[in-house]
């Protein structure tokens, strides 16, 4: 771009994007910013296509990717036959093939069906070849409970994946993530797998007008705090956020920790933030028992115990299936009431 008169209202954002820095930050839902992510993949490169079951004519089945088929064709916005296994094993082919496949299943439950060629194939591959081929495959698929999908489409597996070596784990919470983790995680050359909370997709927030691809490596403060540290990720983060307000006005300082990226887990943001505050308590929609809530504990042992003013608390999910009925989906799921309660108690402020 030449030196005119609008050159210094623009920023580079990796292949050479430009972003106009001089417009207002646009107001859109967390739905339009994972689709404004993939139709700006889609433009960027070529080698970027989104495949999986409804993606095309019906729009994706919370409506992602509507109006892209239109746009971009049935070659680069495919549907495929009802078979988690067979698309995913095509996009781990694809992606060894010099393609960037976006690779979209329904609900994590789901995911299971794909399992195989999720922990045998895409994140093994590179080690079984000796380093020889890498797997750059992105996988979408939606997590979590609250909208009365019960057992079928509710369950937070995320913490599962987070054990497997050789993927990325992402959970954006917010608009500015959801817009911006994609495209990192596609320049990246093994696979990622990105959950997105199905509480989220109509959830509105300002997306900054300079806003660009953002980081995987490393979890966010979103509100800093004195008095303990509550960490979580994903659809778990507003409640969170929500509780720490109610603990402002009870005179108690938490500081917010938004995990992001579940792997790998950015232990020092963790150590940092725990250190300060001398309390934590982690918020997990998953069950409790060998979950990601216990991984973060658990490092929280071993890198701040001296720091440690009380015993690390956790609240996650009823350890059943997830319930129906909307008032039992309600107590099996982490509630604001429950972190208020925690909080004041670690702190010492209960009564």
């Amino acid at each position: 771009m030449g030196a005119g008169a609008g050159a210094d209202k623009v920023r580079v954002l990796g292949k050479g994007a430009l972003v106009n820095t001089a417009a207002r930050a646009a107001r859109i839902t967390y739905r339009e910013a994972m689709r404004q992510a993939i139709r700006e993949a889609l433009q960027r490169d070529p080698r970027v296509f989104l495949m999986g079951e409804d993606v095309g004519k019906y729009g994706g089945c919370f409506a992602v990717s509507k109006g892209l088929l239109d746009e971009f064709g049935p070659e680069r916005i495919r549907d495929t036959p009802l078979s988690e296994s067979a698309f995913v094993g095509a996009g781990i082919g694809a992606a060894m093939g010099g393609m960037r496949p976006i690779v979209e299943i329904m609900t994590v439950n789901f995911s299971l069906l794909a399992l195989d060629q999720i922990l045998n194939n895409a994140a093994t591959i590179l080690h079984m070849s000796g380093g020889q081929f890498n797997i750059p495959l992105v996988i979408r698929m939606t997590t979590g409970a609250g909208r009365q999908l019960a057992a079928q489409h509710s369950h937070s597996l995320e913490g599962w994946y987070a054990h497997i070596p050789g993927i990325k784990v992402l959970t954006p919470a917010t608009i500015e993530d959801a817009r911006g983790m994609l495209w990192t995680a596609l320049e990246d050359p093994d696979p990622v797998l990105i959950f997105e909370h199905q509480t989220l997709y109509n959830m509105e927030g300002e997306l900054p007008a300079d806003a660009g691809p953002v980081d995987i490596e490393r979890a966010r403060v979103r509100r800093p705090g004195t008095d303990i540290s509550l960490i979580s990720y994903g659809g778990s983060l507003h409640k969170v956020m929500e509780a720490a307000t109610q603990l402002a006005a009870a005179g108690i300082n938490a500081e917010v920790i938004d995990l992001r990226v579940l792997r790998p887990l950015d232990t020092a943001t963790i150590i940092d933030s725990v250190t300060r505050t001398h309390r934590a308590i982690i918020i997990d929609e998953g069950w409790r028992s060998g979950s990601i809530s216990a991984e973060v504990s658990a490092r929280i042992m071993e890198g701040a115990f001296y720091e440690l003013d009380v015993p690390v608390a956790r609240i996650c999910s009823a350890e059943v299936p997830m319930p129906y009925a909307k008032h039992l989906e309600d107590a099996a799921l982490p509630q604001v009431s429950a972190i208020v309660e925690a909080a004041r108690s670690l702190t010492g402020s209960n009564g």
